[in-house]
């Protein structure tokens, strides 16, 4: 009975703090939707543009690790900024720029991929999350792992 009531505490203070404050709210003056309610686009968004979107480093001898660099123009109209770059797989490790790209303006996405430990034919890609519309972009590598 003791714990049943120390739960039911806990539960109800949580409850009360979770509900209460301003947290969450962002201004509205900071929102930027880019598609109206009349299905209108803006046309002062960034737009990134990639020379290519998928590289190929052939065969590997397992153990290399080799790098390549994705090259993109913010094409758009106002400044690029790229909030987040992941992989599909631990062995590909990602850099990129974190300052906003200014329109007119070049960068890269680079790409490092470690075929320790893989073998075979390796397709992985790397997902890059930033202001544009649609927000996320998919480059893609890939290589064929073989055995000393």
């Amino acid at each position: 009975m003791r714990r049943l009531t120390y739960f039911i505490t806990i539960v109800i203070i949580t409850g009360l703090f979770a509900c209460s404050g301003e947290q969450g709210k962002i201004p509205a003056d900071v929102v930027k939707n880019p598609i109206s309610a009349s299905g209108d686009q803006q046309n002062d968004l960034p737009v990134i543009a990639f020379d290519k979107t998928e590289h190929d480093f052939g065969k590997l001898i397992q153990g290399e690790k080799v790098t390549y660099n994705f090259k993109f123009k913010n094409s758009g109209q106002s400044d690029l900024l790229i909030s987040q770059v992941h992989s599909s797989c631990g062995c590909t490790v990602p850099d990129f720029p974190r300052e906003p790209i200014k329109p007119g303006d070049t960068g890269l996405i680079k790409v490092t991929f470690d075929s320790a430990g893989r073998s075979g034919i390796q397709n992985k890609s790397v997902t890059i999350v930033s202001n544009c519309q649609p927000n996320k972009t998919v480059v893609r590598i890939k290589a064929k792992v073989i055995n000393p």
